[in-house]
């Protein structure tokens, strides 16, 4: 089943660094839809691509990417 943010999973999945910190517009831009709300359900969708998400700060509207799989 695809999922709205499959576009960003895999991009984190791809960039295949141990930590990754994305801006709340570059998720937007990567995703093709604004981060909402929503995302906090949708984030154990990432956990199957060896990711998971970390630290989500709304002061500095970015949210952290930590790897949970070494390959």
């Amino acid at each position: 089943m695809m999922s709205k943010y499959d576009a960003l999973w895999q991009y984190i999945q791809k960039s295949g660094k141990p930590q990754l910190t994305l801006t709340f517009d570059e998720i937007g831009r990567i995703a093709g839809l604004p981060l909402d709300h929503a995302f906090l359900r949708y984030k154990k969708e990432l956990l199957p691509y060896g990711y998971a998400v970390g630290r989500i700060s709304m002061k500095a509207q970015t949210v952290d990417f930590i790897r949970t799989e070494t390959h």
